[in-house]
């Protein structure tokens, strides 16, 4: 559990490679220094800021951000450092606020690589000061803990700078000040609140004025609570309850970082991620005047990151919020524009004397001419971010790895089996009715937190394209096979391992790439006896890894005991599952992903619907995906429904056998 740090409290840090989260209202300068022993800083080239991001063991974001990501490596800092000092610092922009008691209080979050928070810190109580240590690294006998630092100064960047006894600190204050000028036209604008996040996003596509109704950016929130599964999750949840009031919870995704520009300006795809770049208002404004040969064409990888696969990891889910708020942007105009013509036409039915005759055609006529001007304004915005977000998946999708490729991208010809497991894995597609045929990968990180669920069953957008429901239910196994099939061929050899569960021993043919490959662990098991075997073997492994675990003694397995994950697919559930069967499969899907036991299944919620409300936490601890394009998955920032689409082989390709083929290759030359 993460702790919550009050100033001047330290705490541990568990790894020595972590994130430093920062997040505030109002875009701010986040930067580091690293000081010796003393605490003093011995020159310019031991501070980490916008002009210069990279030093060793730490990068920072190269713009004044509402939201920064600073990558730390402490076993990369030199062996002379003992401090890093953590800051950040309001900029020197027109309009912008003077002192950090003018806005809401910042955040900064310690997390892991995967996202998992350590410690957390709000910085409650400033007032007059416009630059703020927040947050400190420092080194103690061998080891490295956090303080929760809140050091704040009404002076500025230089006087902080003097505090830490940097020569020159006025110099280098300067220094800052520049580089984050010239990238101004790319920080992230400050949010509002919910009340008047649509009308200020329609108005200002519409043209309004900004003390009207345009003016800053809405933030991206949670729908009504009927829309969005509860929970911790934050990400893409189902969009329609099951029957019985079952939701599959949330997929894990990037919590909604920056946000759109009211004056709804073009995608910018400068390192590290994409902004929105404000078009200039005046004459007199040439700092946020777009380029005069238009936005930087889009690059791969052009996000922050460890490594290339982790900056494309960042660079997808950048793609799919600005996909987000630019569709909100435009329906949040399409709704302005219509109750602006409802409004007025209400003005003219209400006086007699434009209610009927010339004066109240002509009145109607306008009404609709405003609105039909307002809505093709709102588009040519959409369509021109569409235009931009389409070149950058153009430039991306090639570039991909495996793992976050589809099946039909060459870097499969290409395949090697990988000596370490990816940090995320493709599960399909995702994209909006205004967006086609513009495809946002769904990535999800690995190891996976909790199991799949593909619905077997008819959705309202299979209704009317299969004929039976046999057909559906082998199109969601097949589905189910290519995924697993990808996260053996995303995993090194031995890592990881897939085991089937065929009650009914009617899924041979849509088995047949894993078992005609022998990628398998065993054969699938069928009939009741099959079932409690295998899922009497994986309750044991969890019971026997957690309680290893548990005790600090991880070298105490029994010899010979797999500790590779297991991905172990259920077809047809719950056929052949006793009420001990249906138990143990809860367990599974409850603590196995914690050992690395996953659970895939295949199944239609009308095959379950005797056990009543028994299912339903197993159906929440699920994410649900369907074996056809779907619009069931919404995101909580702005309640969009996404149609979820599989990622599946293209039919007479070979891909699928030659890369299981190299998995099995691989294995056996390891024996």
């Amino acid at each position: 559990m993460a702790a919550e740090l009050v100033r001047g409290q330290n705490h541990p840090l568990p790894r020595n490679r972590i994130e430093i989260r920062i997040s505030a209202q109002a875009p701010v300068v986040a930067g580091a220094t690293l000081a010796d022993e003393n605490g003093r800083v011995g020159g310019a080239d031991r501070v980490a800021h916008p002009g210069a991001p990279t030093l060793p063991g730490i990068e920072v974001s190269r713009q004044a951000a509402a939201e920064h990501r600073l990558a730390v490596d402490l076993d990369a800092l030199p062996d002379a450092v003992h401090r890093v000092s953590v800051l950040i610092a309001l900029p020197a922009a027109p309009g912008g606020p003077s002192r950090f008691g003018a806005v809401a209080a910042p955040r900064a979050a310690v997390t892991g690589l995967d996202g998992t928070e350590v410690a957390g810190y709000t910085l409650a109580n400033l007032d007059a000061e416009s630059a703020v240590v927040v947050l400190e690294l420092y080194r103690r006998q061998g080891a490295w803990k956090i303080r929760a630092v809140g050091q704040g100064y009404a002076a500025g960047l230089t006087a902080l700078l003097t505090d830490q006894g940097l020569p020159r600190a006025a110099e280098l204050a300067r220094a800052i000040d520049d580089a984050v000028a010239r990238g101004m036209a790319r920080s992230v604008p400050a949010r509002t609140t919910d009340t008047d996040r649509s009308r200020r996003a329609a108005a200002s596509v519409a043209g309004e004025h900004p003390g009207t109704a345009a003016g800053s950016p809405y933030d991206l929130q949670a729908p009504d609570s009927g829309s969005v599964p509860s929970g911790s999750c934050d990400g893409l949840g189902d969009a329609t309850p099951a029957p019985g009031g079952v939701r599959p919870p949330a997929l894990d995704a990037p919590a909604a970082t920056g946000a759109a520009t009211s004056t709804g300006g073009p995608v910018d795809y400068t390192h590290p991620k994409r902004r929105r770049t404000s078009p200039p208002t005046a004459p007199s404004a040439p700092a946020a005047s777009a380029p005069a040969d238009g936005p930087a064409p889009p690059v791969a990888g052009d996000a922050v990151g460890w490594s290339m696969d982790e900056r494309l990891y960042n660079q997808v889910w950048g793609m799919f919020e600005d996909l987000a708020r630019t569709t909100a942007a435009y329906r949040s105009a399409v709704d302005f524009a219509e109750s602006r013509m409802e409004k007025e036409l209400d003005q003219v039915l209400s006086d007699p004397r434009s209610r009927l005759g010339s004066v109240g055609d002509t009145a109607r006529e306008a009404a609709h001419a405003r609105q039909a001007q307002l809505v093709d304004q709102a588009r040519a915005v959409l369509d021109r971010d569409l235009a931009q977000l389409t070149a950058e998946s153009e430039v991306v999708e090639p570039a991909l790895p495996p793992a976050y490729a589809r099946w039909d991208n060459p870097v499969w010809h290409g395949y090697q089996v990988p000596t370490e497991p990816p940090m995320a894995v493709r599960l399909g597609d995702l994209h909006l009715p205004e967006s086609v045929p513009l495809r946002i990968p769904m990535l999800v990180r690995l190891p996976l937190e909790r199991g799949l669920w593909i619905d077997s069953g008819r959705t309202a957008t299979s209704d009317g394209d299969f004929s039976d429901s046999g057909e559906l239910r082998h199109l969601a196994l097949r589905a189910a096979v290519e995924l697993a099939a990808r996260l053996l061929a995303a995993h090194p050899v031995d890592e990881f391992g897939v085991q089937v569960i065929d009650p009914a021993g009617a899924a041979a043919s849509a088995l047949a790439p894993l078992t005609g490959t022998g990628v398998l662990a065993g054969p699938p098991a069928t009939g009741a006896a099959g079932v409690a075997d295998v899922l009497g073997r994986l309750t044991e492994r969890v019971d026997l890894v957690q309680m290893a675990v548990r005790g600090g003694a991880p070298d105490a397995l029994p010899p010979g005991l797999d500790t590779s994950r297991q991905l172990l697919i259920v077809n047809d559930f719950p056929h052949g599952f006793d009420d001990r069967a249906v138990t143990q499969l809860r367990y599974l899907a409850d603590e196995g992903p914690g050992v690395g036991v996953h659970l895939l299944l295949v199944a239609d919620l009308e095959d379950a619907a005797a056990y009543g409300p028994l299912l339903d936490p197993l159906w929440r601890s699920l994410m649900r995906l369907t074996p056809v394009p779907d619009d069931h998955l919404a995101d909580p920032w702005v309640g969009h429904a996404w149609t979820y689409e599989p990622c599946l082989v293209p039919v007479g390709s070979q891909v699928l056998q030659q890369v299981l083929t190299q998995v099995v290759a691989a294995r056996t030359k390891r024996m």
